[in-house]
């Protein structure tokens, strides 16, 4: 049966942040996920995640300033040394909240910067975060995201482009973030998408398209994918990154077959 964990940072927004953990449970999820915790402390995130008794299955390094546009550091030249610091940040809090993967965002390197530079950062980056990173049995995931709609420039936005950086970090704790909804704008052909990356998969998310709200909104079967994802073999956590269209409990009447 898939697993589902809810994103904190998209869902049960009616609450502050730390409360959201306590609300994710009493909705029936047994896992979470996050873009970002570092507006606290890792035991202050530990110690809610504890109480409701969630797993933390994801969250990604610093992504720069988020508030100005900045979406991750992996592939900008001229902040390796801010990309490395936050991955470091980023593994003392998985440690904390004893998380087994991390999210390294490229960000959006601009038409100014030289692209064979900007690859070769992101994968030395890569290789100093997938280091890092295995020595405490953490994963390090690659997201392609749309650069159509919710972050163009990106520095990836296909499954064969992400899965390039990884094959040239050379790191076997790499692995490919699959966002059903993103994918759905760049590639479509889901299922033979899926089927193809599988064995690189370490982690998957969803939303429907368009408006990147909860499944049944729009255009994506969710019950004929999610039971073909169950049925290829993926037993992993299926992360709910989406806006809940009218309220997060009120909205989750797709999810009960499954919680």
């Amino acid at each position: 049966m898939p697993r589902l964990a809810a994103n904190l940072t998209m869902m049960f927004t009616e609450l502050p942040f730390l409360e959201r953990f306590a609300a994710a449970s009493q909705a029936g999820f047994k896992a979470v996920e996050f873009l970002a915790p570092y507006d606290f402390t890792a035991e202050e995130v530990a110690l809610q995640a504890r109480a409701a008794q969630v797993e933390v299955v994801l969250f990604n390094c610093p992504p720069g300033d988020w508030a100005s546009g900045e979406r991750g550091l992996g592939a900008l030249p001229d902040r390796v040394d801010e990309c490395r610091r936050g991955i470091d940040t980023a593994i003392e809090y998985a440690l904390a909240l004893d998380c087994p993967r991390l999210h390294l965002m490229a960000g959006k390197p601009g038409a100014q910067t030289d692209p064979n530079r900007a690859r070769e950062t992101m994968i030395a980056n890569l290789r100093y975060a997938a280091d890092a990173a295995n020595l405490h049995a953490i994963d390090i995931m690659l997201e392609p995201i749309n650069t159509r709609v919710d972050i163009p420039g990106y520095f990836y936005a296909t499954c064969g482009q992400a899965l390039d950086i990884a094959d040239a970090a050379g790191r076997e704790n790499v692995k490919l973030q699959y966002d059903i909804y993103h994918m759905q704008i760049m590639e479509g052909d889901l299922a033979r998408s899926i089927a193809r990356h599988l064995p690189r998969i370490g982690h998957v998310q969803l939303a429907d398209n368009p408006g990147r709200h909860e499944p049944g909104t729009g255009e994506i079967n969710y019950p004929w994918l999610l039971n073909y994802l169950d049925d290829a073999g993926y037993d992993g956590w299926i992360g709910c990154e989406y806006a809940p269209a009218a309220g997060t409990v009120a909205g989750l009447g797709w999810a009960a077959p499954y919680l």
